[in-house]
């Protein structure tokens, strides 16, 4: 399964099965992490079997079978939530190629406590991963018409992009995203309140993959960052 066909089948599961995860699924999963990790300057983290400190400040998540997850953490830096919500996006995509499924949960956990844990760096969330009891389902979603605008004569790669960005997990599932393009370049804009720079950083992973990268430039993004090439 390509990182594409994943993006169309992943859905938010939030009950998961006792079915451990296999070593050398969690060997994949954890290089995928280290690799995010060094190129993006980030300590994110897999826990499994709840092995991890963590653990005892998600009691939600293990009342829904939840036994792994990764833990959204980095230095504190002024960009950190756009390129964990970017990283987030590329972990969840890569779990759904190996048949896994996932959940994004950004506000339904003792953040004090969890940020507290992490020591120096900052969390703004963690990602279920596992087994799920069923595969989702599709989440509401606006319409490209809601969240887009096209300076001219629409290619079909910005159609794309948009309908990518429109597949991607938000917090509060409110999609509070602005898509423009003027020729090839594109801006995103995201108002979230405290989700915005993690939902910006989801939504901009699924513009590359939908829209494909050699098509367009970002008009804000200063980091440049182009994970799919």
């Amino acid at each position: 399964m390509t990182l594409e066909e994943a993006m169309k089948k992943r859905h938010m599961v939030r009950k998961y099965t006792d079915k451990p995860l296999p070593a050398d699924v969690i060997k994949l999963l954890n290089d995928r992490v280290e690799a995010d990790n060094k190129k993006y300057n980030l300590t994110i983290q897999l826990a499994v079997n709840n092995s991890s400190a963590f653990h005892a400040v998600i009691k939600l998540l293990l009342a829904k079978g939840v036994k792994n997850y990764f833990v959204l953490a980095g230095p504190n830096t002024p960009d950190l939530d756009e390129k964990l919500g970017y990283c987030g996006a590329d972990l969840m995509l890569y779990a759904q190629t190996l048949g896994l499924n996932t959940w994004w949960v950004g506000g339904t956990f003792n953040r004090k406590k969890l940020n507290a844990a992490a020591g120096k760096n900052k969390v703004i969330g963690v990602i279920a991963v596992g087994y799920g009891a069923s595969q989702g389902t599709p989440h509401k979603s606006k319409a490209y018409e809601d969240i887009a605008v096209y300076e001219g004569k629409t290619p079909e790669w910005f159609y794309k992009g948009v309908e990518a960005v429109l597949l991607a997990p938000t917090a509060l599932n409110k999609q509070a995203f602005q898509v423009t393009c003027s020729d090839t370049k594109v801006q995103i804009t995201c108002s979230n309140g405290k989700f915005s720079g993690a939902d910006l950083g989801l939504a901009k992973y699924h513009f590359e993959l939908g829209a494909g990268i050699k098509n367009f430039q970002w008009d804000n993004d200063s980091q440049a960052s182009k994970m799919h090439d």
